[in-house]
């Protein structure tokens, strides 16, 4: 039922070769397979400019800029320049502005919430139009979980996958090797619960374990309990259910009363998750609950990956699977839109999604990647990269916010209240369920 809510709650918000023909990239393919007509710049001989923005980690915007140097390097058609932001929070607030002020980008990295949010409001192509003319794009090439999060509900396609991301197990391998744990051994949080005050008083670790700062966390563990964020028929909040409560609790009592687990807030931009990270690396935590995304900047000597276990014995393991998608912005014009599209087709192409997943840990949306040899191969050497994929393939569909984010930003409100303030989970969440039922109400009448 978990999995049946989500579906339908969620295509987005706030959590994989090439496709069929896309997979070449060379400009030869694309000028004799593509029907998207050409450009009047291309005509002239000038490039056609394609503005595009997009936030990540460190190692995730090099990388980008690498794909886009080799996709300029690949044709004569258009020409992508990028402005990077350091978060994806900031990323939409100043494409906000920039749609106010006629200075908007022409392709947009986002999360789906935001995109549809966008989309609702027709400020987003109907990639359907392109992938319409387009005998190369294949839809099929795509990881559904992924694919889905991008269409509204009268099929729209407002946003194609540009990676996915799914938060797993980073564990320090030495702290559960001293305190005789076998990772394989946990498969419920209870499981971990229990390993962490383990590994809090046999090692010298601080505390046993550290959840990433975040409502993603608390959601995921919720999930995989048979938690629903609205009634089966999309009218009441559930967010306060015993499924919530029961794991919005526990955690309490695991960071508040036993102190086996602590978050790392606050900060500047990305500072809370480095120095999650940084913990777990340099032994100060047991390990800690991060983004696929992670794995870039991890030491794989030091830690090893694991996927997130069920809540208990009666569960199964079913976190969030978040697509971060892009778009392409309906104020340009038709020749940047042609560019923004192409450069999209060829960001999420095999080659450039084994690229792109060996180097940041980020979950490949292009089932064709497997296809590619030196991924095949990186994987046999490296089997924490398989991980996140492997998550994702059992993974709830990340949510669809109806209220434009209002019952996401109660939630969150409520995470911190349980992590941070140590307010009990029944308190936090029947306040955050009253806020979130009265914004669902006025968005239900509005429609």
């Amino acid at each position: 039922m978990a999995k049946k809510m989500v579906a339908l709650f969620m295509a987005a918000a706030m959590m994989t070769g090439a496709l069929t023909g896309c997979g070449n990239s060379t400009a030869e393919n694309r000028d004799s397979s593509s029907t998207v007509a050409q450009t009047s710049d291309e005509a002239s001989g000038e490039k056609t400019q394609v503005e595009f923005w997009y936030a990540g980690g460190k190692t995730a915007v090099g990388v980008v800029q690498d794909i886009i140097d080799e996709y300029n390097a690949s044709q004569d058609q258009y020409e992508v320049t990028a402005v990077t932001q350091a978060v994806y929070t900031e990323t939409y607030q100043k494409l906000q502005a920039g749609i106010a002020g006629n200075a908007a980008p022409d392709v947009v990295l986002l999360q789906t919430a935001t995109a549809r949010v966008l989309s609702d409001k027709n400020l987003l192509t109907d990639l359907g139009s392109f992938i319409d003319q387009d005998d190369e794009f294949q839809e099929s090439d795509y990881l559904e979980v992924f694919m889905e999060q991008g269409k509204d509900d009268e099929g729209k396609i407002f946003a194609i996958p540009a990676y996915g991301t799914t938060q797993i197990l980073y564990y320090n391998i030495e702290a559960f090797h001293q305190a005789g744990i076998d990772p394989e051994s946990i498969t419920t949080w209870q499981d971990l619960a229990a390993a962490a005050k383990t590994i809090k008083e046999k090692t010298d670790a601080t505390y046993g374990w550290e959840p990433m700062w975040g409502a993603v966390n608390l959601i995921d563990a919720a999930m995989s309990n048979g938690a629903s964020v609205l009634s089966e028929d999309g009218k009441t909040v559930m967010i306060n259910s015993d499924e919530w409560v029961e794991v919005f609790e526990a955690f309490r009592t695991w960071i508040h009363d036993d102190e086996i687990m602590a978050i790392h807030s606050g900060g500047q931009g990305w500072e809370y998750w480095y120095a999650t990270m940084d913990d777990a690396l340099n032994g100060i935590a047991g390990g800690y609950t991060g983004s696929s995304g992670d794995q870039a900047d991890l030491d794989f000597s030091v830690v090893a990956a694991k996927e997130q276990p069920a809540w208990d014995a009666d569960t199964t393991s079913a976190p969030l699977a978040e697509g971060l998608t892009l778009s392409v912005l309906e104020s340009s014009s038709d020749a940047e839109k042609e560019g923004a599209y192409d450069f999209i087709k060829y960001f999420t192409n095999a080659d450039s999604q084994a690229k792109w997943s060996m180097s940041t840990g980020y979950v490949p949306v292009n089932k064709n990647v497997a296809d590619n040899a030196e991924y095949a191969a990186y994987l046999e050497e490296n089997p924490h990269a398989a991980v996140p994929f492997a998550q994702a393939s059992h993974g709830s569909v990340y949510p669809y916010d109806p209220t434009n984010g209002e019952i996401m930003d109660a939630i969150s409100i409520a995470v911190d209240k349980v992590e941070i303030d140590g307010v009990s989970a029944q308190e936090a969440l029947d306040e955050a369920q009253k806020t979130a039922q009265k914004a669902l109400d006025e968005a239900l009448e509005g429609k």
